[in-house]
């Protein structure tokens, strides 16, 4: 298996071309000798010894030589084809050496390219046996023409000379050829990997978040990747279209580009290249130092800038972590102290009401604390395949345990028997906690008792929890600011509960809005994945 697979790639890695031209110089070899045979110049060669195997071989030699240019050309079967056909030439070239023997050094000589090129193209076992079979021709000739007694004899010392250049030039010959091939496979190879190279680099550049443009001296944009497109206004995909020029695209971020290549400091203000879609900065750079090719990176400021809140966040979630511990010892001591000063006896209304209050702030700050190491030190989300329906039930019966049944409700409305999807049930209670928490509290006009309903829907993709309620709804401007962390309408509030609660939806892959009632009330929406569709997510 394995020598013929080997001999099925050199087989394969070698050009027709190669043959063509080897056939080609046969054939010209052949006609030389049937024009030496035929025509008046054959007393240049020497008187013939034998005529009549001069031209029965020249006429026969140059019939197969043409045969094999026209039909020699296949690389199956290359190394027959080769060895063949030089063991045509060996036996032409021995019958004509006897035949004109005035000649018969200039026909070994040109048996030692044929030999030489039969060696770039076959194994070495066969390249040197076929040296070895024109060796033996030649000394069998040399000895066929001592026998007869011929004028002509060659000398010996000529004799050893082509019988060690057979041997020499076909082995120097398969070394050079193999040598070629290992370079070739080589190269095929290194090409092969460029160009992969080359793909994967493209595709990368391509789906990068960042947009990326490259821009030439005229102006003109030859390369654009999908995020810079979608900036630009253009959704499709312009790769194999016209340059486009960058002054048509977007006149400011040309003028821009112009003033970086005039020497001028790069502006900080962002740039917004069309209506309705985000701001980016503008970044420039060459491509090569000696090139007239800008790269144009156009960075969204809003992921920059979600970016820089992470890390923010992410600083200031251990900061406060740090914090909340070391305020929860002289919080403890303050709450203590307060409870005891309340049971004493010389203590007036006035004096116990300031008590209640600050009794009430330590509650409140002590809410703070507990959210801030809550965010801190959350745990990976781990999630489930949950049914909805009877969760969210099981939720509702527990919940409602801890609510006066004269005053505020809180109602579930499922119509389907089973809803299925994914998350973890840990985080899915703590969500719901926090949102029904807050339709109670602010989900209620004037001194009316707030009515809260949960409704579990399934979707052709997701699954769908939505928090209703029945109060003034939340205005616009509020509403932009909900799920931001620390912002908060209320004097006992902390401002987490939200923010929280969302950041506990993204990290199992859900997603938590605020959807606006146009009738009133308020209403949050949360998304959940389905089995089914995380499957095929992940499939893809």
């Amino acid at each position: 298996m394995g020598p013929s697979t080997s001999l099925l790639d050199r087989i394969e890695s070698i050009p027709r071309r190669e043959l063509y031209f080897f056939a080609l110089y046969r054939v010209l070899i052949a006609t030389l000798l049937a024009a030496l045979v035929f025509s008046p110049l054959t007393p240049f060669a020497g008187e013939a010894h034998r005529p009549l195997l001069a031209k029965a071989v020249a006429v026969a030699y140059l019939l197969v030589s043409l045969a094999l240019l026209l039909w020699g050309r296949s690389e199956r079967w290359l190394q027959s084809i080769v060895f063949g056909s030089v063991l045509v030439d060996i036996v032409a070239a021995t019958l004509l050496s006897h035949a004109l023997p005035g000649a018969s050094a200039g026909i070994s000589m040109s048996l030692l390219f044929n030999i030489a090129a039969a060696a770039l193209l076959l194994p070495l076992a066969r390249a040197m046996m076929l040296a070895l079979l024109a060796s033996i021709a030649s000394v069998t000739e040399y000895i066929w023409q001592a026998f007869e007694g011929s004028d002509n004899l060659r000398t010996l010392a000529e004799l050893a000379m082509f019988v060690t250049s057979y041997l020499a030039l076909a082995f120097i010959s398969y070394q050079i050829g193999s040598r070629t091939r290992r370079t070739q496979q080589l190269a095929d190879r290194r090409s092969a990997e460029v160009a992969n190279l080359f793909e994967v680099n493209e595709l990368i550049i391509r789906r990068m978040r960042t947009g990326v443009l490259v821009v030439d001296a005229a102006g003109q944009i030859t390369l654009v990747n999908e995020a810079a497109s979608a900036l630009l206004g253009d959704s499709e995909d312009d790769s194999g279209a016209e340059p486009q020029s960058l002054a048509n695209a977007s006149p400011e971020l040309s003028r821009r580009l112009q003033r970086w290549r005039s020497g001028w400091q790069e502006e900080e203000q962002p740039l917004q290249l069309i209506p309705d879609q985000p701001e980016v900065l503008p970044r420039f750079a060459r491509l090569l130092a000696d090139s007239d090719l800008t790269l144009v990176f156009l960075d969204d400021t809003s992921v920059v800038s979600k970016r820089a809140e992470s890390l923010t966040l992410s600083t200031l979630g251990r900061f406060s972590a740090s914090l909340a511990h070391e305020i929860r010892n002289p919080l403890a001591a303050i709450n203590y102290a307060t409870q005891l000063l309340e049971e004493s006896e010389h203590i007036g209304d006035a004096d116990r009401r300031l008590l209640q209050i600050i009794h009430q702030q330590c509650q409140r700050t002590n809410g703070i604390v507990e959210s801030v190491l809550a965010m801190a030190r959350r745990e990976r989300a781990n999630p489930e395949n949950l049914d909805l329906a009877a969760f969210v039930r099981r939720f509702v019966l527990e919940y409602k345990q801890t609510l006066s049944q004269d005053t505020d409700s809180l109602e579930v409305i499922i119509r389907e028997p089973s809803v299925p999807a994914l998350m973890d049930s840990r985080h899915l209670h703590q969500v719901l906690t926090a949102l029904v928490h807050n339709a109670l509290k602010y989900g209620r006009v004037a001194e009316e008792p707030a009515r809260v309903r949960i409704r579990v829907a399934s979707g052709e993709r997701n699954a769908v929890i939505d928090v209703m309620d029945r109060g003034p709804g939340i205005p616009d401007a509020i509403a932009a600011q909900l799920f931001r962390p620390f912002y908060t309408t209320s004097e006992h509030g902390t401002g987490l509960g939200l923010y929280i609660a969302r950041e506990l939806c993204r990290a199992n892959q859900a997603q938590l809005d605020y959807v606006s009632v146009p009738g009133g009330g308020a209403c949050f929406r949360l998304t959940l994945s389905t089995p089914k569709t995380a499957f095929t997510a992940q499939g893809r």
